[in-house]
């Protein structure tokens, strides 16, 4: 059957990368189902209930095969998706049949497997987000000395170094992977609770044998890799731990986008390009543009997913009780879609940096078209010690400033203030001594002392905690 005749995901054919993909997919989730329904029986056969050996082992010989075409048409009849996949594993299991599924409630496959597939996909975005943070860490390393003009309100300001702007979008990011760290650490399993959480199902069970169901939840996450369980539930998780995981991404997306908008302004200055195919094409009508398309990508996928975390947030404020349905078809889209896109981001971002071009000469013609505006208090100085007068001094740089500026911005010339300055005698100093202070880097102030002092004291650390993790690279698919 065709399949260019119906809606594909953007996410999935263009963006996110396979390893995610897995993970949202149906493969996964229906063989943890079965993972999480063998859990079950062999928590159950262990705390003394009558199930078989024999019942669990035909149970694990079934775990990846997984008869969709059975639970499809069961679905239809039943309308239930958890009860479909009950029978269609019950097809593959007759001898365990009778013990699939007993005492739980749909959330028990359903819940916990989000929280398994979550905590997979948060593994995924931190071993991406960690190699992001040590390639722009080399960036910064390189190019920690190189004096650039720093902008506040996109205006001209004092210099700082292209390695200590990149500072900037490091540490954005290592507080986004503090703030994974802290939610990944706190993911819990929900266990098997029952209808309403009070694991009434279990004390008919277990004949009301309380140190026994106690033991139930604390074995199902042992054996499902988890440290514990939420102490309390309704039918279902609180809503709120989407809500936390799809916060943490919509964090990642913001510094993707800060560190985009950056990029392509840079871009448009001919300062910093991201990198460009050589069979690439700009635009479809003017054969000479560079646009910066990946930065762009970048930020239009960091906005879906900054807005795509609301979906959770308004979700869990309006969950009824114990719980309502109304939650499950936001889910399906909400929480793999954030997931696929900060994946494909990720990917955007560390292919950018990995390929960032710097174009130093470009950068010092700028820079030093305003650096004489910026000496002007050291001239000043220079200017007092040669015997002037700070105070006439002061209106005399402010005025020659003044003009220089109206000289560059109204007749299009070249910053003349040196000339000017050199040219008025209450100043007492030479074009050539007024040269020898336009080195860019008597003006970047510590910038180079503060990216060694980060790089040394918070990234290698950092970087030396994950070294297993690094050495990555970023596969774009268009």
């Amino acid at each position: 059957m065709s399949t260019t005749d119906r809606y594909s995901s953007p996410l999935s054919e263009r963006y996110a990368s396979k390893e995610m993909q897995y993970i949202f997919s149906q493969d996964m989730k229906f063989s943890t189902w079965r993972r999480l329904w063998i859990a079950l029986a062999e928590t159950e056969k262990e705390l003394g209930l009558n199930i078989t050996q024999e019942q669990i082992d035909e149970m694990k010989e079934h775990i990846t095969d997984i008869n969709y075409d059975v639970a499809r048409a069961r679905e239809k009849v039943v309308r239930h998706d958890v009860m479909s996949h009950v029978y269609a594993y019950g097809q593959l299991c007759p001898k365990a049949k009778g013990i699939i599924h007993l005492g739980a409630t749909s959330c028990y496959v359903g819940d916990n497997t989000d929280i398994i597939v979550m905590n997979e996909a948060l593994k995924l975005v931190k071993k991406k987000l960690v190699n992001v943070i040590a390639e722009l860490s080399k960036f910064a390393d390189e190019q920690k000395a190189q004096p650039t003009l720093a902008f506040t309100h996109f205006q001209p300001a004092q210099p700082t170094t292209v390695g200590k702007r990149a500072t900037l979008w490091l540490q954005e990011f290592v507080m986004d992977l503090e703030d994974l760290e802290y939610v990944q650490s706190t993911l819990r399993l929900l266990g098997s609770k029952g209808t309403t959480g009070t694991q009434a199902s279990f004390l008919e069970l277990f004949e009301g044998d309380q140190e026994t169901i106690d033991k139930i939840d604390p074995m199902i996450a042992e054996k499902m890799g988890f440290k514990a369980c939420y102490h309390v539930s309704g039918q279902t998780y609180s809503r709120k731990v989407d809500t936390r995981v799809l916060n943490v991404l919509a964090g990642i997306a913001a510094s993707a986008h800060k560190f985009s908008n950056d990029i392509r302004l840079l871009q448009h200055l001919k300062e910093v390009e991201e990198p460009f195919e050589k069979t690439q094409i700009g635009s479809s009508a003017m054969a000479y543009k560079r646009n910066p398309m990946r930065s762009e990508r970048i930020a239009s996928l960091s906005r879906y997913v900054m807005i795509d975390a609301l979906n959770p947030a308004i979700t869990s404020a309006t969950q009824w009780f114990e719980r309502t349905l109304d939650d499950s078809a936001n889910k399906r889209l909400s929480v793999p879609e954030g997931f696929l896109a900060i994946d494909g981001i990720l990917d955007l971002v560390l292919n950018v940096v990995d390929g960032l071009v710097v174009y130093p000469k470009v950068i010092e013609k700028r820079l030093m078209s305003e650096l004489p505006f910026m000496a002007t208090e050291n001239i000043m100085m220079d200017a007092v010690k040669a015997g002037g007068d700070r105070q006439e001094l002061h209106e005399r740089i402010r005025t020659l400033s003044m003009e220089a500026g109206r000289t560059v911005k109204v007749e299009g010339k070249d910053n003349d203030l040196l000339e000017r300055i050199a040219a008025d005698p209450a100043f007492n100093l030479t074009l050539e001594d007024l040269k020898k202070t336009m080195d860019p880097s008597r003006y970047t102030g510590r910038s180079e002392v503060q990216v060694n002092a980060y790089l040394n004291n918070v990234i290698r650390p950092l970087l030396e905690e994950y070294k297993d993790q690094l050495g990555m690279t970023a596969e774009i698919n268009v």
